[in-house]
């Protein structure tokens, strides 16, 4: 259990990294979501994983799960969604900006005149 777990971590971690490097928005934004995803299993996966064990510790049990990576991973869950709807408005906007959505646009030459460029 705690190989597959880790596996998927990596591999969403992996998968986050290669989309974040893109050149395009809308890669980055699916990198980011990933990335988010594989901090929220991490996360989850720190508070022991125990399968149909309580989360709050009562007589007669001898097993629980941790409640706190839980109560985290909603928490994260929740920033991330606002983070994501933050980063896709601020694509939106470079994108009506320039008519591009590319992520690393060369530089205008400042030194030129107006005119001068096109």
């Amino acid at each position: 259990m705690e190989l597959l777990v880790s596996s998927a971590i990596g591999i969403l971690t992996t998968a986050g990294l290669y989309l974040v490097l893109r050149l395009r928005t809308f890669p980055v934004i699916m990198g980011m979501s990933l990335l988010t995803y594989a901090v929220n299993v991490f996360l989850f996966a720190s508070g022991r994983l125990t399968i149909g064990a309580p989360p709050i510790l009562v007589k007669g049990v001898e097993t629980y799960t941790d409640p706190l990576p839980q109560a985290l991973v909603l928490t994260a869950i929740v920033i991330s969604f606002g983070m994501t709807a933050v980063v896709v408005m601020i694509a939106l906007g470079s994108y009506l900006g320039s008519d591009d959505d590319h992520v690393d646009d060369p530089a205008e030459d400042l030194t030129k005149a107006p005119e001068d460029i096109v």
